[in-house]
């Protein structure tokens, strides 16, 4: 998708970058806060913003509840119903997926009737592409849905760890305030060129993500009949892939328990290198938003560590839940931020 590429998300950090500053100053300081409905609501303004420009405050509200409907289809439940039962949290998402769909077609209609399309990932797919042609309206409307919730479901997990990381390691995350300090005061003259220069905050994102992979399971399909480790993988067979456990194999990360963002910062842990970094997928599979979840990820981490140091609270520390596409989830996490001097 044009619109999630890279070069097009480094021409678009000054949009992503207030919101991320705008997170950290509204964070309450000098008490226990529970962190991922904060980050959620920072980074579904983002997403939401992204994607649609000036049409996102409409579509915000029914972005989040179509959020919820998708979490509560996970839920444990004492009863496993076949996928044609329709159960009240089917029926939820349902719902909730129409409104979605019954809130985004003016839209689209107008800004095709205007001519106006936009330079957002809206207007990216209203514009006909030379493999394409113009997309049906239908088309738009059945993609667009999963692709919104998806720019802060995954993210917001993965912020969460990253954030508790920060709180654990007090000395990584003063190297991280040490990067944003360099920052533009004004939010909004950030740049791709002053992303690029948060190596370190970068680093630090990648390692958390290598720790705790927002997605711990993925599913690929043998295209053909090929040999892996030793065992014949037949044409159709579903491929299990677990990032969890390939991030801590000894073979390509040396201490692979150990949380070491330096272990980013040289060519042998490039990323690039097949098999070594699986948080986003690899391949022609990849996720299409690695782009703009990096970039969201890290100006989060930059802002709110060059305003604050966090630490834990007394207490249980925060436990695993499985949410939607097989997501690992910090539950029950809690932070408490006082201001940097």
């Amino acid at each position: 998708m044009r619109g999630l590429r890279p070069q097009a998300v480094a021409a678009r950090i000054g949009e992503i970058a207030p919101s991320a500053a705008r997170f950290a100053d509204q964070w309450p300081t000098g008490q226990d806060v529970e962190v991922l409905p904060l980050v959620r609501h920072a980074l579904a303004e983002i997403g939401v913003g992204y994607l649609f420009s000036e049409d996102a405050p409409t579509l915000l509200p029914y972005a989040s509840r179509l959020f919820l409907a998708r979490e509560v289809l996970v839920r444990p439940s004492r009863w496993v119903w076949p996928r044609w039962v329709p159960t009240p949290a089917r029926r939820f998402r349902t719902r909730q997926q129409v409104a979605f769909t019954n809130a985004l077609r003016p839209i689209v209609r107008r800004r095709r009737s205007s001519g106006r399309l936009g330079d957002d990932v809206l207007g990216q797919m209203l514009r006909p592409s030379s493999h394409y042609g113009l997309l049906p309206e239908e088309a738009i409307l059945d993609t667009l849905p999963g692709i919104t919730v998806a720019t802060f479901e995954t993210p917001s997990r993965a912020a969460g760890w990253i954030l508790l990381h920060l709180a654990r390691h007090p000395q990584a995350a003063g190297r991280v305030a040490a990067e944003a300090a360099l920052l533009p005061a004004d939010p909004a003259a950030t740049t791709s060129t002053h992303l690029d220069r948060l190596q370190y905050t970068q680093a630090l994102v990648r390692e958390v993500l290598r720790l705790h992979p927002p997605s711990w399971l993925l599913t690929r399909r043998a295209t053909r009949q090929t040999q892996l480790a030793g065992y014949t993988i037949d044409a159709g067979s579903t491929v299990l892939v677990c990032p969890y456990t390939a991030h801590r194999d000894a073979r390509e990360h040396s201490e692979p328990d150990q949380f070491q963002p330096e272990r980013w910062l040289d060519d042998s842990g490039s990323p690039a290198k097949p098999g070594v970094f699986l948080s986003f997928g690899t391949g022609p599979h990849g996720c299409e938003g690695a782009a703009l979840a990096m970039a969201m990820l890290t100006l989060l981490t930059a802002q709110t560590a060059r305003r604050y140091h966090l630490s834990e609270p007394p207490g249980p520390e925060p436990s695993y839940q499985v949410t939607t596409l097989e997501g690992l989830t910090a539950v029950g996490l809690r932070l408490r931020a006082t201001l940097r001097t």
